[in-house]
């Protein structure tokens, strides 16, 4: 009995510390979306962003409760599946996913390479689709298509407003004001970036506690250490950086300046905070990229790349497909491993 519990427990902690690899990855794939506008503006030095980035990343720790994780750890797949080979199928083909999308600069959604890996690992040790809880996976797919449409919206719209307030002004005379505006919308758009990913790694943590017997279903529960290493991961992870990422986010998409850069900033920080909390775990990469495609269309639809805009699209629909059957390959790898 000691001898098995002693395996689970190098078991357990072994797990976590790749669920903690993959927060880390999170922040350094994602954080790049975070950061983007402000430095294709010249609004801080890449240093300066990555910085200030990764601070609001972990601040975010302090503002938002703990709904997206528990929308992961108990309302995707139903935890009696969840064991530990399903949990290292899951991280290993989200990490897979991950690194081959960082080193093609393709801005990916890390979210939803989560979210297909833990699908794909349960669905293969059942054998079946029987474990998936609809309406939490349901709400994750209906909102890979509505976040970005929601990113799009308020970028836009803000875009718009932005222009008719300052109608009698030329852009020098606004210039200054919306420097500093784009730092504000960039920091507000980190501190959701934090609160909304960071709790997805917490919430497979839990998971696997809960499988391991080492924590029960109510998150209140949850050891803080889960919640501020997780916090810490992912700020690092961002302080890291993902410069390939940044490229295609801050100038192929569209082209940015001051003031479109504070839109695009705020409009994807209203749409993660909303979803925030309401505890669905979106993909950051798709709201940002929503609101740039935004502010970029409302000046001219033709500032828009939108050939570039169709490719991040069908690496959106691919992600989550491809990384479930990365983590049933994993899945198998781990029963024979672990």
């Amino acid at each position: 009995m000691m001898e098995t519990l002693t395996i689970s427990v190098w078991i357990l902690g072994f797990l976590i510390l790749v669920a903690l690899a993959f927060d880390f990855m999170n922040g350094f794939h994602d954080g790049a979306n975070s950061i983007s506008t402000i430095v294709a503006t010249g609004a801080l030095t890449p240093r300066q962003a990555v910085l200030f980035a990764a601070f609001f990343n972990f601040a975010a720790l302090w503002v938002f409760q703990l709904h997206v994780a528990a929308t992961i750890g108990k309302g995707t797949v139903d935890p009696d599946f969840v064991d530990y080979y399903v949990i290292f199928g899951a991280l290993c083909g989200a990490l897979s996913w991950n690194l081959l999308t960082w080193f093609y600069g393709i801005p990916s959604s890390s979210s939803h390479a989560l979210i297909g890996g833990l699908v794909g690992a349960t669905i293969t040790k059942a054998g079946g689709i029987a474990p998936i809880i609809w309406s939490g996976f349901g709400k994750i797919l209906v909102f890979i298509f509505i976040s970005p449409l929601v990113g799009y919206l308020f970028g836009g719209l803000l875009m718009v407003l932005v222009a008719w307030i300052f109608r009698n002004r030329t852009p020098g005379q606004v210039k200054h004001w919306f420097d500093r505006m784009q730092i504000f919308a960039s920091g507000a758009y980190s501190l959701a970036h934090g609160g909304n990913d960071a709790q997805k790694t917490i919430g497979i943590i839990w998971l696997l506690m809960i499988s391991a017997g080492a924590a029960t279903t109510d998150v209140s529960t949850l050891p803080d250490w889960v919640v501020y290493s997780c916090y810490f991961a992912i700020a690092l992870g961002t302080y890291m950086g993902g410069w390939r990422i940044v490229k295609t986010m801050g100038t192929k998409i569209t082209k940015l300046n001051s003031v479109s850069g504070s839109c695009a900033s705020m409009g994807g920080a209203l749409s993660l905070g909303l979803a925030t909390l309401g505890g669905i775990p979106v993909s950051t990469t798709h709201t940002i990229s929503g609101a740039i495609v935004g502010v970029g269309s409302a000046r001219r639809t033709r500032d828009v790349r939108w050939g570039v805009a169709m490719n991040l699209i069908v690496a959106w629909i691919l992600t989550i497909p491809a990384s479930g059957l990365i983590a049933a390959l994993f899945w198998w790898i781990g029963t024979r491993l672990l």
